[in-house]
Formats: C-alpha cells, sequence, structure tokens
C-alpha cells in the first residue's frame, strides 16, 4: 500500500511522518530496484577465453563480495558500503582497474602519436574511443571514471588562471566579453531562424544554436599551451572568448527549462538575473580575499614547508594549493556557477601574488595527468560504430559545424578591428564543439527538449569535431603560409612571439606607426 501511487493506506493522509507524505514533501522519485547477488557455484564449467574478461571483474571469486542493483532502464549500481558491525576499509575494484585500464591506455595513445609526430591529444580521446563503451568495452564504471577525470579540466583551468594577467587580458577584453556574447546571441539567431524556415521547434533551433556557440576550452587550452600561443595575440582573444563562455554555461543552464516548456519566461529571466548577482558577487569576494588572505595564506605554507627540515620540501605547499584550488571550485558550484569558473577564479588570485610561477610549478605534473585522464573520458563517449555506421551525415555536419564557426568567429574578430591573420586564428581555434556540449545535451534530453535522431546526430557531431580538433590545429601553419602568399596576411609574425606592450590590439595598423618614430633616429635619411 506504501509503494502505491494513488493509493495511500489508512491514515496516511493524516500521518505526516508516513512513508508516501515523507516521499512527497522531499520531492523524491521512487524506483523499483533488483538487487543480484551472485552465488558461488561448485562445479564450474569451462568458459572461452575472451579478451574483455581479463578487464572485467565479475569473476567467481569477488562477484560473491559484491552485489548489484538493477533499475528498471537496466542500469546497474554497485553497493559499495555494506553494514557492518565495526567499520571496515571498502575498496571498489573495479574502479581501480578502470583507471589503471584507462591511463595505460591513454599512455600509449599518446607515445604512439607523439612517435608518429602528431598531437598526443589525438592518441588520448582515440584511446579512450577503444577502451570505451562503443569499442572494447573494457571499462565498467563509466560515471566513476568520468567523474575522476573531471578534476582534469579543474586543474587545466587552475593552470591557465595562474598564468593569467590582468595587463594582457586588458587589451582584448572588448572582443573577449562584448564579442563573447554576440557570438553566442548570433548562433542562437541563426539557428532560431533556420529551425522556422524548415517546420521545425523554435525551442529546438535557439537550443541548437547555444549548443554550438560552446568550445572546448580544455582541449583548446592544451593545444595553445603546446605551442607556447597562451601569450599570443590571437591566444589571448581566445582565452578570453573561452572565460566568457565558461562564465556562461551557468546562464544557458538556467535558460533550459525555458525552452523546454517546464518554465515560464519570467521566471526563467528571474533565475538569469539570480545567477548574475550571485556571479558578480562573487567575484567581488574573491578579488578582496586574494589582496587579503591569500599571499599571506601562501606565505605561510612557504615557511611551514622550510621550518621543520634542512632541505625545503614542496609537500605541504603543494597539497595547499591544491586544497585551495577544489575549495574554490566546490563554492563556486555550490552557487549554481561552474566548476571550471571557480578553478579559473582561483588561479588567478594566486596570479597576483608573487609564488605564482611556484605554484604552477608544483601544479602541472598534476594537471597534465588528469588532462590526460580527461581526454580520454571524453574519448569514451565515442562510440565507433555509430561514427562508422553514420560517417558520411557526421562528417558533413562536422565539416558544416567548423565552416560556420570559423566564418562566424571570423566575422565577430575581424569587427573588432583586429586583422585578417588574427581572426582567422581565432577562429580555427574556436571551430569545436566543446565537452560543455555533452553536459547540454543530457540537461535538454532529460526536459524532452531534444530527443531521437537530433540528440544522436548532435552526440555524434560534438564527438567528432573533438576528434577532428588536432587536425585542425596542424592545419593552422599552412593556412597562415597560404594565407601570406595570397597576400591576404601581413608577412610579419610577431602575433606568434607574444605581447610586447599594450599596444598590440591591432598589429596591422598600430604597430606600424608605433615603430616609424623608432627607426627614424637611426635612420634619417631614410624616412
Amino acid at each position: 500500500k506504501e509503494f502505491a501511487e494513488n493509493e495511500k493506506a489508512e491514515g496516511a493522509a493524516t500521518d505526516a511522518g508516513s512513508f508516501n507524505n515523507s516521499v512527497a514533501e522531499k520531492q523524491a522519485v521512487l524506483e523499483t530496484v533488483a538487487r543480484v547477488k551472485p552465488k558461488k557455484n561448485d562445479t564450474k564449467e569451462e568458459k572461452s577465453f575472451k579478451l574483455n574478461d581479463v578487464f572485467n571483474l565479475d569473476n567467481d571469486n569477488g562477484a560473491e563480495e559484491t552485489p548489484t542493483l538493477i533499475d528498471r532502464k537496466d542500469n546497474v549500481f554497485i553497493i559499495s558500503n555494506f553494514k557492518s558491525k565495526y567499520p571496515v576499509l571498502q575498496l571498489d575494484l573495479r574502479l581501480i582497474s578502470d583507471l589503471v585500464v584507462v591511463i595505460v591506455f591513454a599512455t600509449c595513445g599518446g607515445i604512439a602519436f607523439a612517435c608518429a609526430g602528431q598531437p598526443v591529444i589525438t592518441g588520448y580521446l582515440l584511446a579512450g574511443s577503444i577502451i570505451g563503451p562503443g569499442g572494447f568495452n573494457f571499462v565498467s564504471e563509466m560515471v566513476q571514471v568520468e567523474t575522476v577525470a573531471q578534476f582534469g579540466v579543474i586543474f587545466l583551468l587552475f593552470a591557465l588562471g595562474l598564468e593569467f594577467s590582468t595587463t594582457k587580458l586588458r587589451v582584448v577584453r572588448a572582443v573577449a566579453v562584448l564579442g563573447g556574447l554576440l557570438q553566442i546571441f548570433l548562433f542562437m539567431f541563426l539557428c532560431g531562424i533556420t529551425a522556422l524556415l524548415f517546420g521545425i521547434k523554435l525551442s529546438e533551433g535557439i537550443f541548437v544554436g547555444t549548443f554550438l556557440s560552446m568550445s572546448s576550452t580544455a582541449v583548446v587550452l592544451k593545444f595553445l599551451m603546446e605551442k607556447n600561443s597562451t601569450n599570443a595575440l590571437h591566444g589571448q582573444v581566445t582565452i578570453g572568448t573561452l572565460i566568457l563562455q565558461d562564465c556562461a554555461v551557468g546562464l544557458l543552464f538556467a535558460l533550459l527549462p525555458v525552452l523546454g516548456g517546464t518554465s515560464g519566461v519570467l521566471q526563467g529571466m528571474i533565475s538569469i538575473t539570480k545567477l548574475l548577482v550571485v556571479l558578480i558577487a562573487f567575484l567581488g569576494i574573491l578579488s578582496i580575499l586574494s589582496r587579503t588572505c591569500v599571499p599571506w595564506l601562501l606565505k605561510l605554507m612557504t615557511s611551514l614547508s622550510s621550518q621543520f627540515c634542512l632541505v625545503q620540501t614542496n609537500e605541504l605547499y603543494q597539497l595547499a594549493s591544491v586544497a585551495f584550488c577544489l575549495l574554490v571550485a566546490w563554492c563556486s558550484d555550490k552557487l549554481g556557477l561552474s566548476l571550471e569558473l571557480g578553478s579559473f577564479a582561483a588561479g588567478v588570485m594566486i596570479s597576483t601574488t608573487d609564488l605564482a610561477q611556484h605554484t604552477l610549478e608544483q601544479i602541472e605534473p598534476i594537471r597534465n595527468m588528469f588532462a590526460a585522464l580527461f581526454l580520454a573520458s571524453i574519448g569514451m563517449l565515442i562510440h565507433v560504430h555509430f561514427l562508422w555506421n553514420h560517417i558520411d551525415i557526421l562528417l558533413a555536419s562536422v565539416i558544416l559545424v567548423i565552416t560556420i564557426k570559423t566564418i562566424i568567429v571570423f566575422t565577430v574578430v575581424k569587427g573588432f578591428g583586429y586583422n585578417n591573420k588574427t581572426s582567422v586564428l581565432v577562429g580555427m581555434s574556436l571551430a569545436q564543439i566543446g565537452e560543455f556540449a555533452f553536459v547540454l545535451l543530457s540537461r535538454s534530453s532529460n526536459l524532452h527538449l531534444v530527443e531521437g535522431k537530433l540528440y544522436l546526430l548532435l552526440l555524434g557531431t560534438t564527438a567528432l569535431s573533438l576528434v577532428t580538433t588536432p587536425l585542425l590545429f596542424k592545419l593552422i601553419p599552412g593556412v597562415v603560409h597560404l594565407g601570406v602568399l595570397l597576400r591576404w596576411f601581413s608577412p610579419d609574425s610577431s602575433i606568434e612571439n607574444g605581447f610586447k606592450g599594450d599596444n598590440l590590439r591591432s598589429e596591422s595598423g598600430k604597430q606600424r606607426i608605433t615603430l616609424i618614430p623608432i627607426a627614424i633616429p637611426l635612420g634619417p635619411h631614410d624616412s
């Protein structure tokens, strides 16, 4: 009687502590599950050898001690915390096995592509696709592995924040903030108009525009760091735009219920306004703390690291840096913002101190390991069979997305006064669909905003665009060379050498005017 949806037991209506009333008050959802506890057979049947069995811990030794729950959608949940009279140490051997598989395969993929002279990121992505559900299905606990891999994004953005310079980014703040917002609205407008022309719901078109406007912060940032382009002009414009997109993620999530019809427009606007107020207040508090508490804390950790030993150890300082990053990221997530925004803000707070470079040196090994794990987990979302069966449609979609995104970003950046070379480099850098799109797609599916073939098409296009991103970055030098030959670009390559000052906003005009007075004293007859 207690589990009935339409019936209530006698006295349940008046009993506030009854089971049904407790569920209704908590707004919980009842789920029927089956508990499965395999029994150990006395007689063992001989089974043929399968490669997947090597990575599967569901054998006679471990299955008996690990019961599982299966829900009505055939999702399997592992009970890792058993009831016991005494506290005992619990180990999730499946998770350990999965992490070993992911790290080993990612390492092998990275080595193989490094030896071939290709970006190691491609090796990480393809390694993940091989061991994921769409490949040999070596990983059994996808959710746990993806959760651990999320630390890769956190530490990538934390390291980016440590290298952040307000002086450098101040030059590109207009195109980063206004241009980034303009790109998002342009995608939403164009996709909405296209949806109306083809008889599709306007809400679906707006969502697809929001979906396409996101670029991959982790993947693009990794490439910029490998090419030492984070301080170049196009690198700063790209990073500034990516930061704006990360800030806008929370606002986009607030927009989804409005598009899905689960909340009204007024309620959606109130939610977005609240998030903006929270964002401004959060950044204001962090700005105050970065000037008061953070320098004192870092100096204290440095002194404690060398106080009790003859040789200075960085163990305590490294741990404190990681803890600080995770704490700020956690606070950001609890406030309805994103983990990525919080981790980047934590890095920026430390970048204002004299210990920014020292902190970066301590974080880099942790960042590299978790970044490889994250990229491999992205690869696990790629279903090789699905991509192969629909390769023609997906390739056409990816080419269309890359072309449209490059053109729109190029137009926006060019509109802010940058030359052709910088605009093309920024457009090609932001031409992929970001990993946040997977989260947006999942939320939209729960709201029944996107379903069926469109869901699979967007999922496959996003996965394939991330795989082709390394190839796109490999094409950038060739595109630049072709542009110089066709005289679209200036042969001057100063934008690749990083910032030389604050007047690098437009190297095509302002740099020449600045250099002329310097050249006149050296050669007055050349004027």
